[in-house]
């Protein structure tokens, strides 16, 4: 009876060894977020500037995940699953297009929702991003967006579409180039709202 039960305490001993040499063996996931890589604006001379909120943000559900998604062709994609995005992606766009924003109007009166501040902006913007890829060597992004006044009256719209190569080493040089093509973005949206603040001219 003794020798059965030392057996059995080496072989469950053995098998909690090889599952946990398993687990210490996995990768380890890395995680990203967007940032603002605009350049500072010029300083408004028309007094005070009017306050401006990212009101909404939608991404193709093929990239809405936590896992960064590479595109091979038409029909194929790889979802990174060591590889994933800090936040959810909706917030993350929202808060980098908002800080870009705040340079590029040179304002500290840009938020993004869920904020509260964003129901009572002075105009709202709303982006429908209808493509936000990688397709390995570049980023893709193809966005329409639309600038409404605090009554909804709309005040402009636009169709962006930015590519960036990606450069340097690693899933890094991706994220970054989804960080200057949202910029990119952010710039054409900036200077809608800047026409309009200026009646047109």
């Amino acid at each position: 009876m003794k020798t059965v039960y030392t057996s059995g305490a080496i072989l469950l001993l053995s098998c909690a060894l090889f599952l946990l040499t398993g687990c210490a063996s996995s990768p380890q996931a890395r995680f990203y977020t967007l940032i603002a890589t605009a350049s500072q604006g010029t300083p408004s001379v028309q007094g005070a500037t009017p306050s401006v909120a990212i009101a909404s943000v939608t991404i193709p559900e093929l990239v809405d995940r936590p896992q960064l998604v590479v595109r091979y062709d038409d029909s194929s994609v790889e979802l990174l699953e060591t590889h994933r995005w800090a936040e959810p992606l909706k917030s993350a766009v929202s808060r980098a297009m908002a800080e870009n924003l705040s340079r590029l109007l040179v304002s500290d009166r840009v938020s993004s929702y869920p904020q509260a501040a964003s129901l009572s902006a002075d105009f709202k913007v709303y982006v429908d991003l209808q493509r936000f890829e990688y397709t390995g060597k570049q980023v893709e992004l193809d966005a329409l967006w639309f600038v409404r006044r605090q009554d909804d009256s709309p005040a402009g719209n636009g169709r962006s579409q930015v590519r960036e190569p990606v450069t340097g080493s690693g899933y890094e040089g991706a994220v970054a180039a989804f960080s200057r093509g949202l910029a990119g973005v952010s710039l054409e949206i900036a200077q809608a709202l800047k026409k309009e603040w200026s009646g047109g001219k």
